[in-house]
């Protein structure tokens, strides 16, 4: 193997000398490359997270188009954040606590779906009074600072009622425990929160645009290939190259990123060990 790999992170090159099979089922590990409105997204996260319990907690709704790379993101900031267990009370305190909406904005599932992710003991037959006596005490107890609730647009799959008394609930939780909210979702969770003028002003907006064609796009597809165990270069930042997986992807970020782990795919099975604007065309029919 004559390539002297310097195209990739150093961690990558061993991973690029093994066997096709190998670096292709690698293609499937989580991983994750740094851009800037994702930098921007976790300082935002950050100075939240930090602010000390007053009156009015400033809450924040993260939206984006599906696939646009929100819940990576949260994730991501999540892992930052890990528990700490407390050894003189025995208890473990979470920073951040993070949920999906139910797919119908109910709140004795609301309450149910909270308690399941802190891991408390409930009966799921229970009384909505008991549920939120529980669900605030389990609260107080592990002390968080921010509730995330991912997949908020599924508020609209409820009436409007159901989706003021879920707003209001937010509202409760947010004032009662003086914890920062986040919220997270589609386009449709922006008119969601417009139901209640309210919750709709309490609310920062940060969005998450697909891509366009940019520094920063280039920068984002630069490192992609310092990670993809090819044995040659592929200059992916290109034009023609950036104008086919712009037009493949849409912009959005996870298509891009299954794109590109496609499109390695193809280049190592054909022996090229490089992308081009051909295999960025037949990954973008693939169902990798």
């Amino acid at each position: 193997m004559g390539a002297s790999l310097t195209h990739l992170l150093p961690e990558v090159r061993s991973l690029a000398k093994s066997d096709d099979n190998v670096r292709i089922l690698a293609l499937a590990r989580d991983r994750w490359i740094d851009y800037p409105r994702a930098t921007q997204a976790f300082k935002l996260l950050d100075w939240m997270v930090k602010i000390p319990p007053r009156q009015r907690m400033p809450c924040v709704l993260l939206y984006g188009d599906s696939n646009i790379g929100k819940t990576q993101v949260i994730a991501k900031f999540e892992r930052r954040h890990p528990p700490e267990y407390d050894e003189e009370k025995g208890v473990e305190h979470r920073k951040i606590v993070s949920m999906q909406m139910p797919p119908t904005p109910d709140q004795s599932r609301f309450y149910t779906s909270l308690l399941f992710e802190l891991g408390a003991p409930f009966n799921a037959a229970a009384k909505l009074s008991v549920l939120e006596k529980l669900t605030r005490e389990v609260l107080r107890e592990i002390s968080p600072r921010m509730l995330v609730v991912d997949e908020v647009h599924h508020l609209l799959a409820g009436s409007y009622r159901e989706q003021r008394a879920s707003l209001n609930l937010l509202k409760f939780l947010a004032n009662d425990l003086q914890m920062t909210i986040v919220l997270v979702g589609t386009q449709d969770a922006e008119f969601a929160l417009q139901t209640d003028s309210q919750m709709s002003s309490r609310f920062a907006r940060f969005v998450m645009p697909r891509w366009q064609e940019s520094e920063a796009f280039r920068g984002l597809l630069a490192a992609f290939e310092r990670i993809l165990p090819l044995r040659r270069p592929s200059n992916l930042a290109k034009r023609e190259v950036v104008s086919a997986v712009l037009a493949a992807s849409g912009g959005l970020t996870g298509e891009v990123s299954r794109l590109l782990n496609a499109a390695t795919e193809l280049a190592i099975r054909d022996g090229r060990e490089m992308i081009d604007v051909s295999h960025i065309e037949q990954a973008r029919s693939s169902v990798f």
